[in-house]
């Protein structure tokens, strides 16, 4: 179950960082755009519009799997003092914390997308349903839910981090 989940992490990292290079193409063709304008060019309608929904769904795409492979910065100069029955403890209330923040997040932006749904609120140039940007981050705000419970679990002691991630170097 666990190689499934960080599996499904990565593969939706691998998404974000497609619609990160997605989202840095539009902008660039809106840069040159904007300064060919003499020549008949122009930057891309709505383009911020495009790379504010866009970088959301990045964000919640790629956290998941920064967090299962404890990729998120730590200061080394405490970490290395701390003893080790320490460190667990601190994983696992950082664990316990992420995993509180990431559900009220995913919560509130169901809370959120509902009232954009029902109020039929669209983005200024694109005229694009304001809701559609929640909706495209919601399947990767669920992923987190569960890759950050099951991170938990793992700090817990109650399931096994698998062998390919542990021998990854991912690990402190």
């Amino acid at each position: 179950m666990g190689s499934c989940i960080y599996s499904l992490c990565r593969q939706t990292a691998r998404f974000g960082g497609l619609v990160l290079v997605v989202l840095a193409l539009i902008s660039a063709a809106s840069i040159v755009g904007r300064a060919l304008s003499g020549l008949g060019l122009g930057p891309v309608p709505g383009d911020f519009e495009l790379v504010e929904a866009g970088t959301a769904v990045v964000v919640f795409c790629c956290l998941p799997w920064c967090f299962m492979t404890r990729g998120h910065a730590t200061v080394d100069l405490f970490w290395s003092a701390f003893p080790l029955p320490m460190k667990r403890v601190i994983e696992t209330l950082s664990s316990m914390l992420m995993l509180s923040v990431w559900f009220f997040l995913t919560w509130r932006m169901a809370i959120a997308m509902q009232g954009y749904r029902e109020s039929a609120e669209v983005s200024f140039i694109l005229q694009m349903p304001t809701w559609w940007g929640y909706a495209a981050s919601m399947p990767p705000a669920i992923v987190g839910c569960v890759a950050y419970a099951w991170r938990l679990l793992e700090n817990l002691g109650l399931v096994q981090e698998p062998a390919e991630i542990i021998g990854s170097g991912a690990a402190h």
